[in-house]
């Protein structure tokens, strides 16, 4: 975790003097959030709002080194970012510009992670959540499992269903919030 976390503090300190609006999502708000678990890159949201995505994607290429040597092209459409720190580690920069982004975005907090590190800017336990159960993928399961059971009661949960559900509508997933209900039922009763 440490090349993550130092890679992390370099994007961010990049971000910071940019001065965008940002936060962390994916592994590195897990370790705050849910319960730790390795992981090998740093996932954060920039919000890049719609049409103007070219700006943001042009100065993190000219900081970052690209994963791809198309990676300006994809960012564009994919609206995704794959980069690399000093360190070699990896840095995904989702380019925000949903309601939900933004929310997230306003609602992140700082938090301290382990050692000496610097504060992290990362999103809330709910929108963590909301990120990883939109995801849907196993890991992403396991993670909103171990968020609700550390987070249990504290958990704006009415947030979370107006936050999801015209992401899941977009999505057209709607098993998402049957499986989210589950994991509900399983731990906070």
């Amino acid at each position: 975790m440490t090349k993550v976390f130092t890679a992390a503090a370099e994007v961010q300190q990049f971000l910071r003097e940019q001065q965008w609006q940002f936060c962390f999502i994916g592994g590195l708000a897990l370790q705050r959030w849910g319960n730790p678990r390795v992981t090998v890159d740093a996932d954060l949201t920039l919000l890049t709002g719609f049409f103007d995505e070219a700006r943001f994607v042009d100065a993190i290429l000219q900081r970052f080194s690209a994963r791809r040597s198309d990676m300006r092209e994809i960012a564009l459409r994919q609206r995704v970012v794959l980069v690399s720190a000093a360190n070699g580690t990896g840095i995904d920069i989702a380019l925000g510009g949903l309601p939900f982004e933004e929310n997230s975005v306003r609602r992140a907090t700082l938090w301290r992670g382990p050692g000496e590190k610097p504060a992290f800017l990362t999103c809330s336990a709910e929108d963590l959540i909301v990120h990883k159960a939109f995801a849907a993928r196993d890991q992403d399961w396991a993670d909103v499992s171990s968020v609700v059971m550390r987070q249990g009661r504290k958990l704006n949960v009415p947030q979370i269903w107006t936050e999801l559900r015209p992401l899941v509508e977009l999505k057209e997933a709607p098993e998402i919030l049957d499986k989210l209900q589950r994991i509900f039922d399983q731990h906070l009763d």
